[in-house]
């Protein structure tokens, strides 16, 4: 590999990894924001999705380079492409930590109310996914990226367990119906975090292996990894 190459190369996956990290936080910060009512952090959240914004565009433009200047082939070739199709799946993930910001807005100026501790527990299987398919990314590691897309289903039915949990709680006293509506809101945009994260897995085993594992199971080896790390958002 020419040495111009792999030094645009090396760039562009730190700046890849700085983008999840902020997105990363952004997450955090905008559940625990929700969890406590703080419209501060909340505010926070929203004014930051500016910087992710333009890190998108910089990100683009640097693969764009990559592609005009090197003409990379192969494997190299095939990482350039998937993050430029990666790249928008981040923003969007970003977007919907923001989304979620708003939420806490509505929340402080509505009323709060107690917001299930089963979010917090979401939100920290979200966000494990969005950096473990982007540790794929950076290391090739079709595994991991396989472990990402079966997590997946974890989210679905913490998901469906906390619909349940705002439903009965709608019908237990429909005066916070408002609330309950922006809880199940936030949600929502935990679970699209989490099949953003999926797509970005799903693009990673196709960049290694050639295969396309949309629409079916993926087959993990006997020795692949399972993180059980415990929630670190709210409480």
């Amino acid at each position: 590999m020419p040495a111009h190459l792999q030094k645009d190369l090396e760039k562009l996956k730190k700046t890849v990894l700085e983008m999840g990290t902020i997105i990363e936080e952004s997450i955090s910060l905008a559940v625990t924001a929700l969890m406590t009512n703080d419209r501060t952090i909340a505010e926070q959240v929203i004014a930051e999705d500016q910087d992710v914004d333009q890190r998108e565009v910089r990100i683009e433009e640097e693969c764009l380079k990559i592609l005009a200047l090197h003409q990379p082939v192969a494997s190299d070739l095939r990482f350039v492409v998937a993050v430029l199709k990666m790249n928008n799946d981040l923003e969007r993930i970003g977007d919907y930590a923001v989304n979620t910001a708003e939420r806490v807005l509505f929340l402080s100026n509505s009323g709060f109310i107690a917001v299930p501790k089963g979010i917090a527990a979401m939100a920290h299987r979200a966000s494990q996914m969005v950096r473990q398919s982007l540790d794929a990314l950076i290391e090739h590691d079709a595994e991991l990226a396989k472990t990402v897309i079966l997590s997946d289903d974890d989210v679905d039915d913490q998901r469906d367990k906390l619909f349940t949990v705002a439903l009965n709680e709608i019908r237990r006293d429909i005066s916070h119906l408002d609330q309950w509506i922006q809880i199940l809101s936030c949600i929502r945009y935990l679970e699209r975090i989490a099949d953003l994260a999926t797509n970005i897995a799903q693009d990673v085993v196709y960049l290694v292996e050639g295969n396309v594992v949309r629409h079916r199971v993926p087959v993990i080896s006997s020795g692949s990894r399972n993180s059980s790390a415990p929630p670190s958002f709210g409480s």
